[in-house]
């Protein structure tokens, strides 16, 4: 159950990417880096579909993977790379690209944040869509070149190849998007992953303690700790939950203690028992 709910979100995030692409990018002509934004270009010149020559391009780079690398990539991202894929053949082949807007400014806006709700879906499941991240990969490993930076190398590439094709306002825009996109990646990988930290000192930490673990499911650690003014000693509560659960603690801690001190900090990924796996792909 747990592996078909990987695949569903999987699956989600290939959806939300097609659309972007094939509803703001692709019937635009913004060529918003990747193999995607290759393929646009390719498409403009040859005609071939761009699903067509996406599903040749990953395979060709796979191979080329496997050959330098080694491959190490997951069921998951290869699920992920042939279903983007496969969605965008059926798409082109049987539907056909339609733009929601012509207009530059909101395709590079809406585009962008569809596409990034995607990716981040994906990147949430350890997986990717393949494509320039492998690139990517075979630069870090033979000319040690960041992966970030390898990234950045391939996509500015695309856009001006794009620049080529369509002309300079269009290149831009693809050159905005990719910005735009990996901005918001991040930002909603956060949203997913982001967990509070807290700290508690109380004069009934005990049914604090017990709130925590009972009611909210959460562990907790008793911290020794000795006041510098009152020199007098006593413990801290430490737990990490998750936003919606931080909102309930807070309100049960005002009500048993309204002199409780509380520190909250934000934790960017957390990994262990009721988080993330540490042995997950």
């Amino acid at each position: 159950m747990k592996t078909f709910k990987k695949y569903l979100y999987i699956t989600i995030g290939v959806f939300l990417i097609t659309i972007s692409l094939e509803y703001f990018f692709f019937p635009n002509d913004i060529a918003a880096g990747g193999v995607s934004g290759l393929a646009i270009v390719i498409n403009a010149i040859t005609g071939i579909s761009v699903g067509t020559l996406m599903i040749i391009f990953n395979v060709f780079l796979f191979i080329i993977a496997f050959i330098f690398i080694g491959g190490g990539f997951g069921a998951k991202s290869i699920y992920a790379t042939f279903a983007l894929s496969g969605l965008l053949w059926f798409f082109d082949t049987f539907i056909g690209p339609k733009p929601f807007t012509e207009n530059y400014i909101l395709v590079v806006v809406f585009g962008s944040a569809i596409q990034a709700v995607g990716i981040a879906i994906i990147f949430n499941q350890n997986a990717s869509t393949g494509g320039t991240s492998i690139i990517a990969k075979i630069l870090n490993k033979y000319f040690h070149i960041d992966i970030g930076k390898a990234l950045l190398i391939s996509d500015f590439i695309v856009t001006l190849l794009a620049i080529y094709a369509f002309g300079a306002d269009k290149g831009m825009f693809g050159l905005i998007s990719v910005y735009l996109t990996g901005t918001l990646v991040d930002s909603v990988i956060e949203g997913f992953t982001i967990a509070k930290a807290v700290f508690i000192i109380s004069s009934v930490s005990e049914s604090v303690a017990q709130f925590i673990m009972n009611d909210l499911g959460r562990g907790c650690t008793y911290l020794d700790i000795r006041g510098a003014y009152t020199k007098e000693k006593t413990s801290m509560l430490f737990t990490v939950v998750n936003r919606k659960q931080f909102i309930v603690l807070k309100n049960k801690v005002r009500e048993l203690d309204r002199n409780a001190f509380i520190t909250v900090t934000d934790s960017r990924e957390v990994l262990g028992e009721g988080f993330r796996d540490l042995d997950e792909e």
